[in-house]
């Protein structure tokens, strides 16, 4: 998908996501090459360029196999910040949103995905 150009979704890490009023949202540390509109160099000696964003799943008609937040085990980094792992994979067909992560196989019937980076 043209949205997510030089993001490296396996590469990210969920922060958190949320269902609410036809909509889905997922936070992330975003991997960020420089094909994406959003790179900058690395600093800190990281692999590659991340930065805050999310990926919204807007005016959905339903969602399957979403795990909550709250039911999901973080995994506490050495810095001791938390994260729920990356996303494995999200694919699409001509009306439905195929994502999997650590919060599920999740099924989005219907809607459009946008992918906005925090600056």
């Amino acid at each position: 998908m043209d949205v997510f150009r030089g993001v490296d979704l396996n590469d990210s890490f969920i922060l958190n996501w949320f269902h609410a009023q036809g909509s889905f949202f997922i936070e992330l540390e975003a991997s960020l090459w420089p094909e994406s509109k959003y790179y900058s160099a690395p600093v800190n000696d990281e692999y590659t360029c991340y930065k805050k964003a999310s990926i919204s799943f807007q005016n959905i008609q339903s969602i399957e196999g979403l795990t909550p937040v709250n039911a999901v085990t973080p995994t506490i980094d050495i810095d001791g910040s938390a994260d729920y792992g990356n996303i494995d994979s999200l694919t699409s067909s001509s009306s439905k949103f195929y994502v999997s992560g650590n919060f599920g196989n999740v099924v989005i019937n219907g809607g459009e995905v946008t992918f906005k980076v925090s600056t």
